[in-house]
């Protein structure tokens, strides 16, 4: 091979117009994939999969974009899981906005990294911008500081990092409380920040999925006289399995009273920043310590694009670390903004321009407008789900999260509905028609709507509630005659 042939590879002034064809030839492809998909999966297997991209030879390139890309076609676009597809109701995935799309594209090609300015300039001002724009729409006060992460488990992190060294106490002491529905991030967080094991108080929660606050009272004050230190609390907005939304006022009093570090898990529920009607059921977040945000959860962008945002910016200086190569000391003094002092990554992508653009184009009222939409859908499909006799739904839904169960009229044995319902969303998985999660409720098997597309229908919801019936009752059905 020739010296100048991996040259012309690289993205640079003499090949912008190769940089042009690839890039057009690979988003015609995506785009007759989107235009031509039916179903959201094919059903394709790992076993199917796996000697198809173990039968490629990495050492022997095929030293064109289009074969490359025509290899793509086999080996992942035509078995992709595809979010924007209507009858994708599974996992927190949203479909994205073009915008967004847009300005990954413009930040994969620059490939600035935005842990020092010199090695990103503007991409600096406009992540800074756009913390001090969502620490605005959370209400946490002109002194209000934050960055952006690769997502929610590394925002939750960085917020309970700063939380144990703002508590000032041996990490044997310390105690983190939250919700028995929380994400696990937290307790994940706890075992990297060298908290105990038992350091994560699990509270109940109420009927709705809710923390309970007279318990979260009862703890903390436990805790105290016990000896030990009550270091911070998770309050989450919007819960991964429910969508619940924790009673934020009344725990941001507790751990006023307290003089615990009040942290918001707001991953999911941070679209409520931008509705035009619903900002209401957040309210209390502006209480807090720190909040975690997702927007490529509910503000509708690739992924990654997360933050953690804090009251205090002075608390970020417990991720601080100065390298004489990178960000030396006296780069402060000379007032040169380097996020790499903020945050726990060093090298960074510009993530925050898919948002920028997303706002400069939509306007936060077009993003949230669209979370309306899937959380009105939600409503809806509650209706439905409450009046058919086939479903039990557990709670009903605050943003767009269902989680429900198949109950067959002949069969009361519970764990034969658990492995009817089992069946039926890997059957469901299995046949490429629809794709949808499963969870668990007390021990008990349970399926999960998290309807994050505004181009679902109710109509959709109700044919693959028709699919979830249809392959449960071929399973009880199996079973009877197998047992007989």
């Amino acid at each position: 091979m020739s010296l100048l042939a991996p040259r012309s590879q690289l993205l640079n002034d003499l090949n912008a117009e190769g940089y042009r064809r690839s890039v057009t030839e690979g988003v015609e492809r995506v785009a007759a994939r989107l235009a031509g998909t039916r179903r959201p999966f094919t059903g394709a297997t790992p076993d199917q999969l796996a000697p198809q991209i173990d039968a490629v030879d990495l050492e022997r390139p095929l030293h064109d974009s289009a074969a490359a890309l025509d290899e793509l076609e086999t080996l992942y676009l035509r078995d992709a899981v595809y979010f924007h597809h209507p009858r994708y109701l599974a996992h927190l995935n949203c479909p994205v906005v073009i915008p967004a799309v847009l300005g990954e594209a413009v930040l994969s090609a620059v490939n600035s990294s935005l842990d020092t300015w010199d090695q990103s300039a503007g991409g600096t001002l406009i992540e800074r911008r756009l913390i001090d724009w969502t620490a605005g729409r959370i209400g946490l006060g002109p002194g209000a500081d934050g960055v952006f992460t690769s997502g929610g488990t590394q925002s939750n992190l960085q917020a309970l990092l700063l939380a144990r060294e703002e508590a000032k106490a041996h990490p044997s002491a310390l105690r983190v409380f939250a919700s028995e529905v929380s994400h696990f991030s937290v307790k994940k967080s706890a075992k990297l920040l060298g908290l105990e094991p038992e350091a994560v108080v699990s509270i109940p929660c109420d009927r709705d999925k809710r923390m309970q606050t007279v318990a979260l009272a009862r703890e903390l004050d436990r805790c105290v006289a016990e000896g030990l230190v009550p270091m911070a609390v998770v309050a989450t907005a919007g819960t991964t399995d429910f969508g619940s939304i924790d009673p934020l006022p009344e725990i941001g009093e507790l751990c006023a009273r307290h003089g615990a570090w009040m942290h918001v898990d707001a991953a999911y529920g941070c679209g409520l920043l931008a509705s035009p009607t619903r900002r209401h059921l957040i309210d209390g977040i502006e209480r807090a310590d720190s909040v975690t945000v997702d927007y490529h959860k509910s503000f509708f962008q690739p992924v990654s694009s997360s933050a953690v945002l804090v009251r205090d910016a002075a608390t970020l200086r417990h991720a601080t670390y100065y390298a004489d190569y990178l960000n030396p000391r006296r780069t402060v003094e000379e007032r040169i903004p380097n996020q790499v002092d903020k945050s726990l990554q060093t090298t960074r992508r510009f993530d925050a321009l898919k948002l920028w653009m997303t706002l400069r184009v939509m306007g936060a009222d077009g993003i949230g407008q669209l979370f309306d939409e899937v959380c009105e859908l939600a409503a809806e499909a509650w209706t439905l789900m409450a009046s058919d006799p086939r479903y039990d739904v557990v709670v009903q839904p605050t943003l767009s999260t269902l989680v429900f169960r198949y109950i067959p009229g002949s069969v009361a044995d519970p764990a034969r509905i658990d492995r009817a319902n089992l069946y039926a969303r890997k059957a469901l998985f299995a046949s490429g028609e629809a794709i949808v999660a499963g969870t668990t409720v007390g021990g008990r098997h349970y399926l999960k709507f998290t309807l994050l597309n505004p181009e679902t229908t109710v109509a959709d919801v109700a044919a693959v509630l028709d699919l979830v019936a249809g392959h449960a009752e071929q399973y009880l059905g199996d079973s009877l005659v197998h047992a007989s």
